[in-house]
C-alpha cells in the first residue's frame, strides 16, 4: 500500500483517487475552462459579424458549424494523440492552432473567411474536453463518474465565464480586436497551466491508462459495436441541444430583449450546467452512465417543451437555467460509459469517437434551427425539431438499457 507521505517523496509513484489526482483534476478544470472559448465566443459574436457582413443567420451560424465539425474531427486525432503520446502533447499541439486562429479569425475579409478559420479554432479546443475526460478517468476508480464530471464541467465553467466577458469585450473594443485578444490570453493562459500539469504527472506518468483500473461493465457488445451505439444517441441530443445554446443570444435579440440579455441567459444556462455535470459524476457513480444519461435527456426534453409556451424575459432566464441544470450531465455520461465498459488503453479514442459524433449534433442542430429560422421567421418550428431529435437519444437509451439488463441477468 502507497501511503501519501510516499507519493511526496517519489513523483513517479501515483495512487488512483488520491490528493495528487484531484490536484491533476483541478488543474485539468482550468486548461477546459480557458479552452472551452472556441466554442462559446463565436455564439456571442454571430449576431455582429452577421450584421457587419451582411449575411444571413444561416450563413453566420455555420461559423459554430465550422467550429464543431473541427471540434468532432480533432476530438478524434488528439484522442488517438493521447493514447499514444499523452496528454500533455495533445494539448500542447493545439494552443498555438487555437491562438493563431483567433489572430486571423479577428483579421477576417469576408464572412466565409470568418466561417473557415473557425474550423482550426474548434480543432484546437477539442484536445480539453474528451481526451481531457478520457485522462481523468485514468486517475480515479473509486470516483471515476464524479471525476469524468468535473473535468467536462470546465467546458461549462468556460461557458458560464466567458460569453458575459466576450460581450463586453465586443461592446468595448469590437469584435476583431475581441478575437485577437482572446487569441494572445488564452495562448499564455494555457501554457501555463499545461507546464503545471506535466510537472504534475512527471516524466513517467504521460500514458497513465497503462495503470488505470479495468472496465466495470460487460455488455457483451463489442467495442466498435457500442461505439457506434453511442454515436447515433449522442448526434440525436445534441442535435437537440444545440437548439437553445447555439441561438439564445439571436433569439433574445429577435423578442426585443437583446442580445446582452441573451448572453446573460447563456451565461445562466452554463452555469447551471455545472452543478448538472459534477451531480451527474455523483450519480453515475451510485446507478452507472447509461441510467445517468437517460434521465438527463428526459430533463432536457422537458426543459425544451417549455420553451414552446414560454417567451416572457423572466420565463426565458428561468427556463434556460433549467436547461442547464437538465442537460449538462449527458455528454460527460458518453464518456462513463465508455470507460465503464471499453479497455483504458483506447479510452481516449473512444471518447473522441463519440464526442465528434455529438459535435456533429451540435453543428448540425446550430446550422439546421438558423435555416429553420430563415424559412419560417420563428424559432417556434426549431425547438420542434429538437425535440423529435431528443426523443430519438431516450429510445436509444432505453434500448440499451433494456439490453444491458438482459445481459446482465443471463451472466
Amino acid at each position: 500500500m502507497v501511503t501519501s507521505s510516499e507519493l511526496s517523496r517519489d513523483s513517479d509513484l501515483f495512487v488512483p483517487d488520491s490528493r495528487r489526482a484531484w490536484i491533476r483534476l483541478a488543474v485539468a478544470v482550468l486548461i477546459g475552462s480557458l479552452g472551452s472559448v472556441g466554442m462559446w465566443s463565436v455564439v456571442v459574436a454571430l449576431p455582429v459579424v452577421q450584421t457587419e457582413f451582411a449575411a444571413s443567420r444561416g450563413t453566420a451560424s455555420l461559423a459554430f458549424t465550422m467550429i464543431m465539425l473541427g471540434f468532432g474531427s480533432g476530438a478524434v486525432l488528439t484522442g488517438k494523440i493521447t493514447d499514444r503520446y499523452g496528454i500533455v502533447t495533445a494539448i500542447g499541439l493545439g494552443i498555438g492552432i487555437l491562438g493563431l486562429g483567433y489572430v486571423v479569425a479577428g483579421m477576417s475579409t469576408s464572412i466565409w473567411h470568418f466561417i473557415l478559420v473557425h474550423f482550426a479554432i474548434g480543432l484546437s479546443s477539442s484536445a480539453t474536453f474528451g481526451p481531457l475526460m478520457a485522462e481523468a478517468s485514468h486517475w480515479f476508480d473509486r470516483y471515476r463518474g464524479l471525476a469524468v464530471a468535473v473535468a467536462a464541467s470546465g467546458n461549462y465553467i468556460g461557458g458560464a465565464i466567458w460569453p458575459p466577458v466576450v460581450n463586453y469585450a465586443i461592446e468595448t473594443t469590437g469584435w476583431r480586436t475581441t478575437h485577437i485578444g482572446l487569441g494572445i490570453f488564452t495562448a499564455v493562459a494555457m501554457t501555463l497551466a499545461l507546464i503545471a500539469l506535466r510537472m504534475l504527472m512527471g516524466a513517467g506518468g504521460q500514458r497513465d491508462h497503462e495503470n488505470a483500473p479495468p472496465p466495470r461493465v460487460d455488455l457483451r457488445l463489442s467495442t466498435n459495436a457500442l461505439t457506434a451505439i453511442l454515436s447515433l444517441a449522442a448526434i440525436a441530443c445534441c442535435v437537440a441541444m444545440s437548439m437553445p445554446q447555439v441561438h439564445i443570444v439571436a433569439y433574445c435579440g429577435d423578442l426585443g430583449y437583446g442580445v446582452a440579455r441573451g448572453a446573460e441567459m447563456l451565461s445562466l444556462m452554463l452555469g447551471f450546467g455545472i452543478i448538472s455535470r459534477i451531480g451527474s459524476g455523483f450519480l453515475a457513480d451510485k446507478i452507472g452512465g447509461i441510467r445517468t444519461l437517460l434521465i438527463g435527456s428526459v430533463a432536457q426534453g422537458t426543459a425544451l417543451l417549455f420553451y414552446l409556451f414560454f417567451d416572457s424575459l423572466t420565463s426565458l432566464y428561468v427556463i434556460s437555467a433549467m436547461f442547464g441544470l437538465f442537460q449538462g450531465g449527458i455528454v460527460p455520461s458518453y464518456a462513463i460509459i465508455v470507460r465503464e465498459a471499453m479497455p483504458a488503453s483506447e479510452a481516449a479514442t473512444r471518447v473522441g469517437i463519440v464526442i465528434f459524433a455529438s459535435v456533429f449534433g451540435m453543428s448540425f442542430g446550430g446550422w439546421i434551427s438558423g435555416a429553420i429560422f430563415d424559412a419560417t421567421g420563428s424559432y417556434m418550428a426549431a425547438f420542434e425539431n429538437g425535440l423529435a431529435w431528443n426523443a430519438l437519444n431516450i429510445g436509444i437509451m432505453v434500448l440499451l438499457l433494456m439490453r444491458a439488463r438482459k445481459r446482465l441477468a443471463m451472466a
